[in-house]
């Protein structure tokens, strides 16, 4: 028996790789990314990043009618990108085992949200299962596959950041290989005309009342403990938290398939108890259908629904025992805001735009750093993909401002183009920056279809993003040198003075790609330094105002001159030269 310490998304990786898992398609999106990551290493599973999370949903259920075990995986965020082909599934059934997993975000460490997808499952008339830790998280892989098949729907697999990256012991098994079922023609069950999709309703509800049934004797919904003190209804990180809190002081009602709901287990539960409580993290999902049944439990009256929970406010709710907290001062500790690592190629170009445009409507991905002070180069962030739709809204309540959309190469291959095609056929007067660094950055350098490379590191077709614009119908195209100010300035007034579609193509590889230790960084020469603060403006980490005068961080400087172009004294140089 082997046991290895695994986060949550190896975990599940290694559980797609044991339970014969074929086909595996992924975004990267935090805090889901490294699932895909280390699929990636078993040769046996044919592994790709799609261009977006419904792609990869459309993908993997291509491979489940052909009759493979898949896997699909994404943010919570991803689900609502492939919420259509999801839905459809859930109509539709598999032919291989089909798990989709959604690893949520509670208290939005990286996201534009914290929703719970419990909700998506129940909506899309998915089966759901939650895993409280890395081993349940292996395991469930296997127990989402088999429960798939037997009742020919996908299962959701839901995981929250704490579980997808803290480590626990996880028993370690053989691949099973499962082999691949012979194709069948069937268009009555995939072809999704109204006529073939009408009989199914009356299935699914018919699955869904036997998926309750199959609930009430999984193996992951149990009582546990034999405590007097508290009866505990609790799911996914909400388990550990009870558990951390009141030990064996309670009586535990462990869900792990948490839709259906095993309606039986709970009565039977809730039945022996004069009070019972409601421990879950999020929304009140189980709240709320448990009390449908007209079952008394004791949930979100006391528990928070914003946030993460932890084993503190279960034992300040329950025990009325608020342990003291390490005073530490904190007052000569700056503050640490994220920002665009120095020698970002994105800074440069974001200097230039808050100069020139009046409205910037900005995208998810490193760039939405760009928002923060000293650049402040972002008036609006939303969703993958909607910069540019944003910007053609803005230009037609506000025909006479400058208008700049920005994105990056990944997020318009994700979900930009559509919005391209929109201002072109619309003849919307705005300028979209796309800001290219070679890389999909924020989630830790990811390769997409413009980079050349697959998720192996292997050669693959590049796209071109400069040829997609072309073809979206954009006329008025400039590629520049995300360093070269100069070049990126002389192209945004042209383009903003054109009062036309137009695309700039700002391109520079990320620089922690092409970090060279050997690089020429830059030094601010005293004697003809103004103070202007001019430098300062760009925000770069490497720059800093110390004792009166204006330095350069040498062990942080990239080399990149982009300081060097904004000093209008030219009292920055390359470090040993001399000014002339």
């Amino acid at each position: 028996m082997i046991k290895k310490l695994l986060t949550g998304n190896e975990a599940i990786a290694r559980g797609a790789y044991e339970a014969g898992v074929r086909v595996a398609c992924a975004y990267p999106g935090t805090p889901s990314t490294e699932i895909l990551e280390n699929i990636a290493q078993y040769p046996e599973i044919n592994a790709q990043w799609s261009t977006n999370e419904k792609v990869a949903v459309e993908v993997a259920q291509g491979a489940s009618i052909a009759g493979a075990r898949v896997l699909a995986a994404m943010k919570h965020v991803g689900v609502n990108v492939a919420a259509d082909p999801l839905f459809t599934a859930g109509y539709n059934g598999v032919s291989g085992g089909f798990v989709v997993v959604s690893a949520d975000d509670p208290g939005m460490h990286s996201s534009q949200d914290e929703q719970d997808n419990r909700y998506y499952a129940k909506f899309m008339k998915l089966a759901l299962l939650e895993p409280v830790d890395s081993q349940e998280a292996k395991d469930f892989v296997a127990a989402a596959l088999e429960i798939s098949e037997q009742f020919d729907t996908p299962v959701m697999l839901r995981t929250t950041t704490r579980i997808s990256h803290s480590k626990s012991l996880v028993e370690l098994g053989e691949r099973k290989e499962i082999p691949v079922k012979p194709y069948k023609k069937d268009p009555a069950k995939y072809f999704v005309v109204p006529a073939n999709q009408r009989p199914k309703r009356p299935l699914i509800e018919n699955r869904l009342a036997r998926l309750a049934e199959y609930a009430d004797t999984f193996s992951g919904n149990r009582v546990e403990g034999n405590g007097q003190d508290f009866a505990v209804i609790t799911s996914g990180p909400g388990y550990l938290y009870a558990r951390e809190a009141l030990g064996d002081r309670a009586t535990y009602l462990k869900l792990s398939m948490t839709w259906p709901l095993p309606e039986r287990l709970i009565r039977d539960f809730i039945g022996k108890h004069d009070k019972v409580y409601l421990i879950e993290e999020g929304e009140p999902f189980l709240e709320e259908q448990i009390k449908a049944l007209g079952l008394p439990v004791i949930g979100k009256e006391i528990f928070p629904r914003i946030g993460e929970l932890s084993a503190a406010i279960i034992r300040e709710k329950l025990l009325g025992v608020r342990l003291p907290l390490l005073q530490v001062d904190c007052t000569e500790v700056p503050g640490r805001p994220p920002v665009l690592c120095a020698g970002c190629p994105h800074r440069g170009v974001f200097s230039v735009i808050t100069k020139l445009a009046d409205v910037i409507t900005s995208d998810i991905g490193c760039y939405s750093l760009g928002y923060m002070p000293p650049l402040s180069a972002g008036d609006t962030c939303i969703d993958m993909g909607a910069s540019i739709p944003n910007a053609v809204g803005f230009s037609k309540v506000l025909p006479d401002r400058k208008i700049v959309a920005t994105i990056g190469d990944s997020t318009f291959l994700h979900s930009g183009i559509t919005g391209l095609i929109d201002v072109a056929y619309n003849r919307a007067p705005v300028t979209v920056v796309i800001l290219d660094n070679s890389i999909t950055g924020m989630t830790g350098h990811q390769q997409n279809p413009a980079t050349g490379f697959d998720i192996s590191g292997n050669p693959a077709p590049q796209v071109h993003i400069e040829e997609i614009v072309r073809a979206c119908g954009i006329t008025k195209i400039w590629i520049v040198d995300a360093y070269d100010l100069h070049a990126m300035e002389s192209a945004l007034r042209e383009a903003l003075d054109a009062r036309e579609p137009a695309v700039i193509i700002a391109r520079r590889p990320c620089m922690l790609i092409l970090r060279n230790p050997d690089r020429e960084v830059y030094e601010v020469a005293v004697d003809s330094c103004k103070l202007c603060r001019s430098c300062l403006k760009i925000g770069c980490p490497a720059i800093e105002l110390k004792e009166g005068r204006i330095r350069i961080e040498a062990k942080m400087c990239a080399g990149c001159g982009v300081c060097q172009q904004v000093c209008k004294f030219q009292a920055i140089r390359k470090a040993g030269e001399k000014n002339d």
